[in-house]
């Protein structure tokens, strides 16, 4: 994974030179969305930290650095090897459920919705981020939470340069502020004003919630803990300073995404019954390789379901860069994304997923891919079920903007509906180190443009709720105690048992078909890692989006520019409704590479939008 195979012949389109250099190493490696999130955890490695040391800091430091793409208020998933287990990946779950009053009923009934908002209390599941990557500093980590929260405590209280991007997010949100959030305001509106690009800006009562996490451990390990018990510790003050603030907070009627003042229904008894988890990943074969991938709860098994259908075709099929590959992968991609919304869900059993994932099943699939795009939603069957009941179809535009993930990335981060408001993205960070600790993971939720700040917290709730149907019918439906169907999906590759690359890519819906481009590229076209993320990037939107107002464009394809004209006359000449993206909008990937046979690492990070970062030597 670390020296580029020879380039495949099969693949016309050779990779172009890269942007900037596969870094290459044995000591330790990180990639993320952010240089400050990379700096941090290189340093950790440094310092002689493992892979989930170093990820934990960095995670933290994105909180407080990119709080237009994610915040403590919101929720991760992971996928992860350790040294002493690597052929035993696992799923690290921190996607909250939602809340116990958060019913259809309430939400249709009392609340007058035909949707759960994209914005506002309602639409935000528990927090799960920041117990996650406890659960994961405590079992995994060597490091104290006091030493790895030093980075974002220090980003917090003293200050960092605001991104251009946090800027432009608060500008599209300001009269929303000043006019129905007025927490809010007072939080990012210093003086009434837009802060400026640049300018140094603190978030002092987020840094007093970490440092009283900081201050629950010490006291514990001062009374004689251990260190895990010392970080449960940490992890049971979270749930007292946040809970009763949020209750609190939330039953006061706030704007939401369909412009109407509602109030929340968390409580801090949903908070504090939250524990993050772990899992065993869902995963497939692809060329020899093991793809590991979060089950149904999320949409992980997409990427899989895609793999296992373009699997059986030729590798000339496979170049993204080609009309003819770039179709094939189009195709591919609609399908899985049908039976994501026919099937996935908290409660999609065992061996209905294994189903959804053979090879057989990806045979009948594959069938379906003709010469011209789909333009309709097509599911497939699962033995001993009903046929599934596809959600609505909404293709109005005039459904309003929420505040969700974007569909088409304008300005490399950020897009501007029609009425002001802006929509959130996502982070991302991967990190391996010396010992062969490898872990890929994907925060999100809780953007600043979310929902009102939290009185005496400092950050806001999720919305992650508006990937939940109000329907008793959908697999994904609205119901106490269950996941929302998450986008977060990080990937883990294996080869022979051992991990060998970790990756992922913020941008809700298009994050597993952008990490499919990087795979094929990689895996079967012989690209290095940077090549692949620098590659020209695609994906369709011809499905329901998980946002709000969860609208969808039959046979919609998006595309980079850079794909050439020739190509994207072709596409849609083939029928793909063709939406011309710019020459460097698509795609946030970064990955880490790990070759088992000489012990060289790899990192590789996203040039768009000059922000994404790797480092380490």
């Amino acid at each position: 994974m670390n020296s580029p195979v020879s380039h495949h012949p099969s693949f016309v389109a050779p990779p172009a030179a890269p942007t900037r250099p596969d870094l290459r190493g044995t000591f330790g490696m990180a990639a993320s969305t952010h240089w400050l999130a990379t700096a941090s955890a290189q340093a950790v490695l440094e310092r002689g930290g493992t892979a989930f040391d170093a990820a934990v800091a960095g995670a933290f430091v994105l909180h407080v650095v990119e709080p237009h793409l994610n915040g403590p208020g919101g929720d991760m998933t992971g996928v992860f090897a350790t040294a002493q287990e690597p052929g035993r990946p696992r799923v690290l779950v921190g996607q909250g459920p939602a809340p116990a009053g958060a019913t259809i009923a309430h939400y249709r009934d009392a609340e007058g919705l035909d949707l759960v908002p994209g914005s506002g209390a309602l639409a935000a599941a528990v927090p799960g981020a920041v117990d996650a990557w406890l659960l994961l500093l405590r079992d995994h980590g060597r490091w104290s939470l006091g030493d790895v929260l030093a980075f974002a405590i220090g980003y917090a209280r003293d200050g960092h340069p605001l991104l251009a991007r946090v800027s432009t997010t608060i500008a599209g949100v300001a009269d929303l502020f000043r006019d129905h959030w007025p927490t809010s305001a007072e939080r990012w509106l210093p003086g009434g004003r837009v802060p400026e690009p640049g300018e140094l800006v603190t978030d002092p009562q987020y840094a007093a919630v970490l440092e009283r996490l900081v201050a629950a451990e010490a006291a514990a390990l001062a009374g004689g803990a251990a260190r895990p018990a010392a970080i449960d510790a940490a992890r049971a003050a979270w749930r007292d300073v946040v809970g009763p603030a949020v209750e609190e907070f939330v039953r006061t009627p706030h704007r939401h995404a369909d412009g109407r003042d509602h109030a929340g229904v968390m409580t801090a008894a949903d908070v504090a019954g939250f524990t993050a988890s772990y899992e065993d990943p869902a995963t497939v074969t692809f060329r020899g390789y093991t793809v590991a991938k979060t089950g149904p709860w999320g949409q992980g098994p997409v990427l899989l379901q895609t793999l296992k259908i373009l699997e059986g075709f030729d590798d000339a099929l496979l170049d993204p860069s080609t009309e003819a590959g770039a179709h094939t992968v189009l195709e591919a991609l609609k399908l899985a994304m049908a039976d994501r919304d026919a099937w996935y869900g908290e409660e999609l059993d065992a061996a209905a997923l294994a189903h959804l994932l053979s090879d057989a099943y990806a045979a009948e699939r594959r069938a379906l891919v003709g010469a011209r795009a789909s333009t309709e939603l097509r599911p497939g069957s699962v033995p001993g079920r009903p046929a599934p009941a596809l959600p609505p179809l909404r293709t109005d535009a005039a459904a309003g903007a929420g505040i969700g993930e974007p569909t088409v990335v304008v300005d490399a981060g950020l897009e501007l509906a029609a009425d002001g408001s802006t929509r959130g993205d996502t982070c991302h960070i991967d990190v391996v180190d010396r010992w062969g600790n490898m872990i890929s993971a994907t925060p999100s939720g809780g953007w600043l443009q979310s929902s009102p700040t939290v009185p005496g917290l400092g950050f806001c709730l999720g919305t992650r709720l508006q990937m939940s149907w109000l329907d008793e019918a959908s697999p994904s439906a609205l119901a106490p105690g269950r996941r929302p169907r998450t986008t977060l999906t990080p990937t883990l590759v294996l080869r022979d048992g051992q991990p060998v690359m970790a990756l992922g890519s913020p941008g809700g819906d298009q994050q597993d078909q952008w990490q499919l481009l990087l795979l094929l590229r990689v895996l079967v076209g012989g690209y290095s890692p940077q090549e692949a993320i620098d590659a020209p990037a695609l994906h369709t939107t011809a499905f329901p989006g998980s946002f709000w107002p969860r609208t969808w464009t039959p046979a919609g394809a998006v595309v980079e520019d850079r794909l050439g004209d020739d190509v994207v006359r072709g596409l849609a000449a083939r029928g793909h409704a063709v939406t011309r993206a710019g020459d460097w909008a698509l795609g946030r990937l970064s990955a880490v590479t790990r070759d088992p046979a000489t012990g060289v690492l790899g990192a590789a990070a996203n040039p768009r939008g000059a922000q994404g970062y790797a480092a380490g030597r």
